[in-house]
């Protein structure tokens, strides 16, 4: 009988759980953007006019997490998080030890590969 108490603490714990996909990430940004919106009393029609993003974009994103990136760079400074924006990528991560050391040694590289000679040039 304890093994099944343990089951069902486990199941609990990762009944909350789910594996990210790109649509859940786009409907969770879109979500926390109008909340963001929301909180600071602005209208779709207001943000709309102060980044220049079309007011059927906005409405498109809210509801279904759809936009250009361009777009979302918008919103994002018309609302005051470029900030976020600009460091989506600005750490690295590692998964491994040996990635973390990659990554150390190819820090300031420019390409992810070498470049082949040809005739003994770049």
């Amino acid at each position: 009988m304890p093994e099944n108490t343990n089951s069902n603490n486990l199941l609990s714990l990762l009944e909350g759980f789910k594996l990210d996909n790109a649509d859940d990430i786009a409907k969770e940004v879109a979500d926390n953007f109008r909340k963001r919106r929301v909180e600071k009393n602005i209208t779709r029609q207001c943000i709309s006019e102060m980044s220049g993003v079309p007011l059927s974009t906005v409405a498109r994103f809210e509801q279904k997490g759809f936009i250009s990136f361009e777009s979302l760079i918008k919103l994002a400074l018309a609302l005051g998080y470029v900030g976020d924006v600009n460091n989506l990528f600005g750490t690295p991560k590692f998964d491994t030890m040996e990635e973390l050391d990659m990554i150390r040694n190819k820090k300031g590289d420019k390409r992810a590969y070498t470049k082949f000679r040809k005739n003994g040039k770049d």
